[in-house]
């Protein structure tokens, strides 16, 4: 008798787990796992306490509380101008995580394959498992990151089905250019294929860069499925509260697969989330400027330290090299860190199916205060001067 089902097998604890786990163990500086060691706006935090005291404290409706499916509504629009309607093309998820796994059900059939930007997210993998499909990888190359739209159009085969798309990118900060975007969906309309888009740092892109959905362009709105969350914009990672956003269509099919996952939840953060989502242009300037120089912080000071840095255009990471410290092996490296430096950060390689050109990189989380950064940066000093 088999101990779990094939689907399960390869995927095991997820490295965030492992390594946020030794950081408690160490006492080390946790650069791993992407979560703010702040709270989000005050108003949010006071609009979350209203609506438990205000009994928002039950099931709310399937597809997620009017209000903010209204807010997401208006957000597609002021930022992106995409119309969408707040009955039947929003829903809101049990976080971003949820509905990239309901998205995956609901379109994905045994055998199908799922055409992803590697290095990804742990949870592309197993989402793409649980559905019964294969993953076929794209890989971002260091230093560049940049797609290479011949090798997209090379992995499609007449088993594709859906092309998972991730930018700004996690792992490597990567924000898709506009030639690519357009590549993607030339590849997408003439294959005929469903697009599912993780947007979660769509608010966090810096040096000036714009983020634009794959939605906008033409001939995309009827076979994209857009994501994203609260969870990073607003620093409330342990709320879950993601959306998704399409044609009425497309939102219909998550809702099917995400209703049997959670079937709802967060109460009392949905009116919160919707009214965050109302906050004016400074609240998300002040982000974006604020993340950027926290980025600048870690980058200059792992620089200074020796380590080959790939500044990141969007997200909470940096990506370094750790060869000219004279190390090879990431998972190595951060398995030892916390013992020696008592800092921990998180090996590239655990996101790619073909390991080797991730082997030699590490991402670090420069989503925390800079004084917890100031000083993970002390930390790595003692140990490598």
């Amino acid at each position: 008798m088999r101990a779990h089902a094939e689907r399960l097998d390869g995927l095991g604890t997820t490295i965030f787990a492992e390594m946020s786990a030794l950081a408690v163990a160490t006492g080390s500086v946790n650069l791993g796992q992407g979560f703010p060691d702040r709270d989000g706006p005050d108003s949010l935090l006071a609009d979350a306490i209203a609506a438990i005291r205000a009994g928002a404290n039950q099931y709310p409706p399937a597809r997620g509380v009017p209000a903010l499916r209204q807010a997401i509504a208006d957000h597609q629009k002021r930022f992106y101008d995409l119309t969408y309607d707040p009955d039947t093309e929003v829903l809101v998820t049990t976080g971003a995580t949820e509905a990239i796994a309901a998205a995956l059900l609901a379109f994905v059939e045994p055998g199908d394959e799922v055409i992803a930007l590697e290095p990804y997210y742990d949870s592309y993998a197993a989402g793409i498992a649980f559905a019964g499909g294969r993953r076929v990888p794209v890989t971002l190359r260091a230093p560049s990151y940049r797609l290479d739209l011949d090798e997209l159009r090379a992995a499609v085969t007449p088993r594709t089905k859906v092309l998972l798309i991730n930018s700004p990118h996690n792992p490597t900060g990567t924000v898709l250019t506009d030639d690519e975007l357009r590549g993607i969906c030339a590849v997408a309309i003439e294959h005929d294929l469903v697009v599912i888009t993780d947007e979660v740092y769509e608010h966090l892109v810096y040096d000036g860069l714009e983020h634009r959905p794959l939605a906008s362009y033409d001939g995309m709105a009827e076979r994209t499925v857009s994501i994203s969350s609260a969870g990073k914009t607003f620093a409330v990672t342990g709320w879950k509260i993601g959306w998704v956003t399409g044609s009425a269509e497309v939102v219909t099919a998550v809702t099917t697969a995400k209703q049997f996952l959670t079937f709802t939840s967060g109460a009392p953060f949905q009116p919160a989330v919707a009214n965050a989502l109302a906050l004016g242009n400074d609240y998300f300037d002040a982000l974006r400027a604020d993340l950027q120089s926290r980025r600048d912080l870690l980058s200059n000071g792992l620089a200074d330290l020796g380590f080959e840095v790939h500044r990141p255009a969007g997200t909470y990471f940096v990506t370094t090299d750790i060869r000219p410290l004279g190390h090879t092996d990431g998972i190595a490296f951060c398995r030892m860190l916390p013992e020696r430096a008592g800092v921990v950060a998180i090996p590239h390689q655990v996101f790619y199916d073909h390991p080797d050109p991730g082997r030699p990189l590490v991402r670090w989380a420069f989503c925390k205060q800079p004084e917890v950064l100031e000083e993970a940066l002390a930390r790595l000093t003692k140990l490598f001067r």
